[in-house]
């Protein structure tokens, strides 16, 4: 019976265990493995098998059996088409206790660690309401109404949104507002398939500690009739609204951000507050969605660190110096390196302006520059792209010795690999993970790890 049962079409009943890092729900039949999104540790679910393999299936939830005790009713009217959250349908307590186990497994199965250190996550203050960034495509109605919103689940089918339960509540007037004046001054909303139209996206950014806000329009080309006069219209009628700006993407691509942006109106930048510093941020500026998270996060860094002042810090990917500005604060020296020359010439900027001189950024792939600073640092940051980090940068790392390696990542699966390299032979010892949630109502989890060099390498 059970073998007959394991195929597309076919309906079976299992049990919820736990919860994957792509945000589905996974359960056991037979042995086998089942995905299941819109379920939660604890459920026990109907599913109807969808794509069925010899040792594992992603299923349909057709029937809910018997509630977890973590189910909720999301915050949300959409939460159960849009894809912008994956888990508005589940407590927050389990969010943050199936994000800890993300990152234990993680350890375990590729790292090849043993009872890893892995803390309890960091909770955020509020698990809505947090995101001070928020990019939205446009589309048009089978009526010809501008829409903006996130795709469906699983497709590219965009669901109209008017607010947004967890970007920041007041971002929530323009995303309804705009929408209608995009309408009235007839442009054309982009269509990916045919390459054609003109608006491809509306971004929306605040600063949360000053209120600060910015208004991006992301174009094919710059051919945007009378945009000036609504960026003015614009500026009027929001008071915390500082710029109006445009982005350029020309490209047939899934990026959001082209690489030229204009100022239309007002300022090209925000001001943020951030571990009491000052920081301009512009609309296509990599700053963390969720400042109060990071913000604990980086006391949790600095907290481990206790730097005395006579550090030698490198900040390796070191974006426009979200982390490393503050740390400079508390050491001799320390140098960022970061690819994007746009981000450092912002990183400089913001060093300049909130007076701290013992810095210095270099701009190229860390992989190339880290061999060649000419310096060993008592402490290396990494705060990688979700690829993690490139071959030679372990390398270096395991060459140059650093007594202390801080290790921030948004993947915890490439962060795990990365580890199980540096610990490799003993080199480096891993004495404590502390995941934390910038991203409530999705699977995401970022996790710092902290390494000391062992007595012996």
């Amino acid at each position: 019976m059970t073998n007959t049962a394991w195929r597309q079409g076919e309906v079976i009943e299992v049990d919820i265990s736990d919860l994957s890092d792509t945000g589905d729900g996974v359960g056991r039949f037979d042995q086998r493995v089942v995905f299941v999104p819109d379920t939660v540790r604890g459920d026990r679910v109907l599913v109807k098998l969808l794509q069925v393999k010899p040792k594992y299936a992603y299923g349909k939830l057709e029937q809910i059996v018997k509630r977890s005790p973590g189910r909720i009713r999301p915050s949300c009217i959409v939460a159960d088409k849009c894809g912008g959250c994956q888990w508005q349908h589940i407590n927050y307590d389990y969010q943050l206790i199936a994000k800890r186990n993300q990152v234990v497994q993680a350890l375990e199965r590729i790292g090849g660690f043993v009872q890893p250190p892995v803390d309890d996550v960091l909770g955020a203050d509020s698990s809505l309401g947090y995101r001070n960034k928020v990019t939205y495509p446009l589309g048009v109605s089978a009526t010809g109404q501008v829409q903006a919103g996130y795709y469906q689940k699983g497709s590219h089918q965009l669901i109209n949104l008017n607010q947004c339960p967890v970007q920041d509540q007041r971002l929530n007037p323009m995303l309804a507002e705009v929408k209608q004046d995009i309408q009235k001054q007839g442009w054309s909303i982009y269509n990916e398939l045919r390459h054609q139209g003109q608006i491809r996206h509306l971004g929306l950014r605040i600063g949360r500690r000053t209120g600060e806000m910015l208004l991006t329009l992301v174009v094919k080309d710059w051919k945007l009739p009378r945009i000036e006069s609504q960026a003015e219209e614009w500026l009027q009628r929001y008071p915390q609204l500082v710029g109006v700006s445009l982005n350029r993407n020309s490209d047939r691509t899934n990026a959001i951000f082209g690489n030229e942006t204009r100022c239309i109106a007002g300022v090209p930048a925000l001001r943020e507050i951030f571990a009491g510093l000052e920081f301009q941020v512009l609309p296509d500026t990599f700053f963390q969605v969720s400042t109060e998270t990071a913000e604990a996060l980086l006391k949790v860094i600095q907290s481990e660190l206790n730097l005395q002042g006579h550090e030698v810090l490198v900040d390796a990917y070191c974006g426009i110096g979200t982390l490393t500005l503050p740390l400079a604060k508390q050491a001799r020296q320390v140098t960022g390196l970061e690819v994007q020359s746009a981000a450092v010439e912002q990183a400089i900027s913001n060093a300049q302006h909130n007076g701290i001189n013992n810095v210095t950024f270099q701009i190229g792939a860390v992989e190339k520059i880290l061999p060649d600073l000419g310096i060993i640092p008592d402490v290396v940051l990494l705060d990688p792209p979700r690829k993690g980090c490139e071959a030679n940068v372990i390398k270096t790392l395991l060459d140059l010795k650093p007594s202390r390696i801080v290790y921030v990542s948004c993947k915890v699966a490439t962060l795990a690999r990365d580890l199980k390299l540096l610990c490799k032979d003993g080199t480096y010892t891993l004495t404590r993970v502390q995941p934390a949630d910038l991203f409530p109502q999705t699977a995401h989890v970022e996790a710092v790890a902290f390494l000391v060099l062992s007595p012996l390498a």
